[in-house]
Formats: structure tokens, C-alpha cells, sequence
């Protein structure tokens, strides 16, 4: 994986053999609400606890800056390895011990 900026909670995922930057950002989260219906961010939690293929691609398309769903579903990406970088980048963004 190639760096990335831990300390503003950046996680680095391979997509299609070049590296691209998950952040979860305001943005993303106010994305992430919208499209799986919830309405705070705990809810989200709750609902991102157990993911599915289509959840993941919805995840990594809000992570990741001017990436779309159809976008990600065309790309290369190992399934586990967008999962953990998920799990990672919210990690640093909610974890005060990160």
C-alpha cells in the first residue's frame, strides 16, 4: 500500500494497481446517513457493523475523494483489503487512542 497521512486519518487502498486515499471526512458521513437511511452518526455505526458486497462498495465510493459506486464496481480491489482499510480509516477517525 502506498502512504498515507495517519494523522489526518488517511488509509491507503490499492484500487486497479495504483494507490487511492480513504478519509472519513464530514462529507463522507453525511453521504454514508443519506444512503443507508440512518439518522445519526451511532445509527451509522450500528448499521456499518455487519457489511455487505454492496454495502462495501458504498463505503469505499464515499471514503474515497470523486469516486462513484459504478466507479469502484468496474475497479480491481482485493474484497479484504478494502475492508480492513474501511475499518481503519474509521478507527482513526473515532478512536481518541489512534
Amino acid at each position: 500500500m502506498a502512504l498515507s497521512n495517519r494523522v489526518r486519518g488517511e488509509v491507503a487502498l490499492d484500487v486497479n494497481g495504483a494507490p487511492r486515499t480513504l478519509c472519513v471526512t464530514l462529507g463522507a458521513l453525511a453521504q454514508l446517513e443519506a444512503a443507508f437511511d440512518v439518522a445519526s452518526i451511532a445509527e451509522l455505526g450500528q448499521r456499518l457493523s455487519t457489511l455487505t458486497a454492496g454495502d462495501l462498495i458504498v463505503v469505499l465510493a464515499a471514503l474515497m475523494e470523486n469516486a462513484t459506486p459504478t466507479e469502484i464496481t468496474a475497479s480491481r480491489i482485493d474484497p479484504k483489503a478494502a475492508a480492513l482499510a474501511v475499518a481503519e480509516a474509521f478507527r482513526l477517525a473515532f478512536d481518541d487512542a489512534a
